[in-house]
């Protein structure tokens, strides 16, 4: 079996997280979305909303973390690595707010590519604000958006996971793999 690095991606509050966690259980190795870490540090030094406060230092910091990612989704022994969102995200996430980046970015999203993309819709039922997103429901399905055309702008053929149980949401991306 050839190795496969599959992201699930989505807006905020499309329940990504929670299906990552319910992978791991299943016995899948996956990796986790790391922006928290970077807001949590920048916190650490002050800084209230990394993101909005410097959209540029916060993306780059990302993308080295998402680019790290995907070597060791490489190297690992399974055969199947998920991880929680991919590089094409960041550049989503810029055209969301309206910023320009530097070429390198989309170098990054050429050189590292993934072998199936799965994408989780809005949904109202379970969205929920916390202190790392921000955004409301409407912002989130911008960004739901942008997502899609990032992604699809990169080739991708995105497969939406149906709004479900997380048991149902993960039948659903095994039975596709």
């Amino acid at each position: 079996m050839n190795k496969q690095i599959i992201v699930i991606t989505g807006g905020p509050g499309t329940g990504k997280t929670t299906l990552i966690e319910g992978l791991i259980k299943t016995g899948y190795h996956c990796m986790p979305e790391i922006s928290r870490e970077i807001i949590n540090e920048a916190r650490n030094r002050g800084i209230e909303q990394l993101f909005l406060e410097k959209p540029l230092l916060f993306s780059e910091l990302l993308l080295e973390g998402r680019k790290k990612q995907f070597q060791n989704a490489s190297q690992h022994e399974n055969n199947v690595v998920f991880l929680d969102r991919g590089i094409p995200d960041i550049l989503a996430y810029m055209h969301y707010i309206g910023d320009s980046y530097p070429a390198f970015f989309d170098e990054a999203c050429k050189e590292n590519t993934y072998s199936k993309v799965f994408i989780l819709p809005p949904w109202k039922a379970i969205y929920m604000s916390d202190e790392h997103r921000y955004e409301n429901f409407e912002q989130a399905k911008l960004i739901y958006s942008h997502l899609k055309e990032t992604y699809e702008n990169y080739g991708y053929e995105l497969i939406e996971v149906p709004m479900d149980t997380v048991e149902n949401r993960i039948q659903f991306i095994l039975d596709v793999l």
